[in-house]
């Protein structure tokens, strides 16, 4: 395949904090690649460089002659004043990008977005399928794309996935949602500096690449412990006088010397430091708070009627819907923020709710971090003890000078972090999150997700991240529908037939009720004519991977890489083909799940 890019020895530091170092790495056409790493380690600036938006301290970024690209940011900026069609076409020239205008319309089409709605007037949701389509409209042959399911809801997440996997276009994207990861990435890069020059890249699924993380730490673990016997040896051989100490050759203590800088190296790459993550937990009655035929309106539109919803202490709930469709109303209903309609609602007296706001906007831009968790004084109490606030924030990993920075220089997960540490200080058994783990590395998802399932109050989740939701909930709700679902597949399923125009049968049900049946009867059975084209599929796949693997290896024969034109004839060949068995996958799942197995 042919490179689009590639970087050399990159170098960058923030504010004096040195992000990455020696990082050589390239990038080929059509490729869908994984960029993870911990919050810190410079994977936005990364995307940023290779963008062209800001250089690097040193190194060197090469493109390919002519390279068109894409770059979604976390938190797209527009002008207030514009229009959706007009920002989407801003970088547009109306007398010859004909064919931008067409894609724009398409992309403004399936996104479900309206030309004519002001930006500055949509949620954040919106503006980010606002952004994700004028970056689209661009065709450009590499989109970089920085946490690009933050905000979205799980429906456009999806329409996202598939879009990802079929484009031929070259993908990178930045994100700690692991199903999107999985679903998406054929090769992972990790920013770490336990990796060697502090990059691992792997070919393959975002599965194997996990695997080979772990190998690699282990052999490096058993390295150091290898070489901590070996330098103790030497050292205790030099320890045994001055006898031993004149036959000894001077290359040998020399030695002792090297290893003890490699096992002190080794020891600082092999460091890890974990977030503790622990929430507060107030004495929690039995049942929280109980919604009766609730009903909800604005003006002529019903958001929700005759809802029956117990929460109770050991509740894991998730609340999944489009945005706009009402779970931050169910939300502010169940806290009391805002009246029913119709029906009652019933709190707890000892109720004490810990609510993390997706856009963090409780967070003062302008306060330290230090005076964010404790406005005065030098202490803060936790879990019933004091505790000296310096102390207390190392366990969220904030030490040194970025105790005194101000918030506003924080990373998006490194705030993540900080609202988190503030809501652990105040005891409550209702924890409602709504999308948590924006911008949250996966390491730090790994200890909430453990938290979380240790905490004995409840737990009302809002998130696109369909692992962790997974991971956390056994009761799921969809809104604005109020039918339950016991995981995420049942969901997946159920909404694939609402798109499909397949309604499923069912009634809205309290939470109490069953869960919903698979629906397996109520699938049309094969035809006789699927049933053979099933029986075909894995022969029709099989044949068509050949080809594709035959293409593959012509790609990186030395004669067709000499020939440009044969080469990005080969390649084209390789996209169509790729695009063809993705869709095969996509009918043998459908057939399958129709009965076909």
């Amino acid at each position: 395949m042919s490179v689009l890019l590639s970087v050399y020895e990159l170098k960058h530091a923030f504010s004096h904090r040195s992000l990455f170092e020696g990082l050589t790495f390239s990038i080929n056409a059509g490729q869908k690649i994984a960029l993870i790493g911990q919050n810190g380690a410079g994977k936005s600036t990364l995307l940023k460089i290779m963008a062209g938006l800001i250089e690097p301290d040193s190194g060197k970024v090469s493109r390919s002659r002519g390279l068109k690209i894409g770059y979604l940011p976390q938190t797209p900026v527009f002008d207030d004043r514009v229009s959706v069609r007009e920002a989407i076409l801003e970088e547009a020239n109306l007398n010859e990008d004909w064919a931008i205008v067409g894609t724009a319309e398409e992309m403004m089409s399936r996104l479900g977005l309206n030309e004519h709605d002001n930006v500055a007037s949509l949620s954040g949701g919106w503006q980010k399928k606002v952004a994700l389509a004028r970056e689209l409209a661009k065709s450009p042959d590499v989109l970089f794309l920085d946490e690009p399911t933050n905000h979205l809801d799980v429906e456009s997440v999806l329409w996202l996935e598939q879009w990802v996997r079929q484009t031929s276009i070259c993908v990178v994207t930045i994100s700690h949602d692991r199903t999107f990861l999985r679903r998406t990435s054929k090769r992972t890069i990790e920013i770490d500096r336990r990796n060697p020059s502090g990059i691992l890249s792997h070919e393959g699924s975002y599965n194997d690449f996990l695997k080979v993380k772990e190998d690699y730490i282990e052999a490096q673990l058993s390295r150091e412990a290898s070489l901590k016997n070996t330098l103790r040896r030497e050292v205790e051989w030099l320890r045994r006088g001055a006898k031993a100490r004149t036959t000894k050759q001077k290359a040998r203590i020399d030695r002792a010397g090297e290893l003890a800088s490699e096992v002190q190296a080794l020891a600082w790459k092999n460091q890890q430091s974990t977030v503790k993550l622990e929430f507060d937990d107030a004495s929690s009655p039995k049942k929280l708070v109980e919604l009766e035929q609730i009903s909800k309106t604005y003006g002529d539109r019903t958001l929700f009627k005759d809802l029956n919803l117990k929460i109770g202490s050991g509740t894991r709930l998730g609340l999944i819907g489009n945005n706009g469709t009402g779970k931050s109303t169910l939300i502010r209903l169940i806290v009391g923020l805002e009246d029913p309609t119709s029906g009652t609602v019933f709190r707890s007296e000892r109720l004490g709710v810990n609510y993390f706001e997706q856009r963090r906007e409780t967070l003062d831009p302008m306060l330290t971090v230090l005076r964010t968790v404790c406005p005065y004084g030098e202490t803060v109490e936790f879990m019933g003890r004091k505790m000296h606030v310096r102390s207390y924030l190392d366990r969220f990993l904030f030490s040194g000078s970025q105790v005194d920075m101000d918030v506003s220089k924080l990373s998006g997960g490194e705030q993540s972090r900080l609202l988190l540490a503030r809501l652990m200080l105040r005891p409550s058994n209702l924890l409602i999150l709504d999308e948590p783990t924006n911008d949250l590395d996966l390491q730090t998802m790994g200890v909430l997700e453990e938290c979380l399932e240790d905490f004995p109050g409840a737990v009302i989740l809002v998130t696109h991240d369909r692992a962790f939701m997974g991971e956390v909930c056994d009761q799921m709700l969809a809104v604005p529908e109020m039918i339950t679902f016991s995981d995420l597949d049942q969901w997946e399923k159920w909404f694939k037939q609402k798109s499909s125009d397949a309604k499923p049968k069912v009634e809205a049900k309290a939470l109490s009720a069953e869960p919903i049946a698979k629906s397996e009867s109520a699938r049309k059975k094969l035809s006789y004519k699927e049933k053979l084209e099933f029986e075909k599929m894995e022969a029709t796949i099989a044949e068509k991977e050949n080809l594709l693997q035959a293409l593959d290896a012509r790609s990186h024969d030395p004669l067709t890489m000499a020939s440009p034109l044969e080469l990005r004839k080969v390649l084209a060949e390789f996209a169509v083909l790729q695009v063809e068995i993705e869709k095969l996958y996509e009918r043998w799942a459908e057939l399958e799940s129709r009965g076909g197995a």
